[in-house]
């Protein structure tokens, strides 16, 4: 499958769900990216516990933050 035939099946797949299962969709958005984020810093950190994986996410999460309100200020 093509780049371009995944991508249009992907967008009749949004049109055909409900309001409210693409609006789920949209709010679990975030937490996906924190748990692909995760698996970043695990992969980055082998030797890192939860606590350390939870601390750099919350850095990068800031680091975020703070290049957000410099774009948009």
């Amino acid at each position: 499958m093509t780049p371009q035939a995944a991508l249009d099946m992907q967008i009749e797949m949004y049109r055909r769900m409900k309001p409210e299962q693409r609006l789920k969709l949209a709010l679990d958005l975030p937490e996906l990216a924190c748990d692909v984020a995760r698996e970043g810093i695990r992969y980055q950190f082998p030797q890192a516990d939860e606590a350390e994986v939870e601390r750099r996410l919350r850095e990068r999460l800031e680091v975020g933050r703070q290049l957000q309100r410099c774009h948009f200020s």
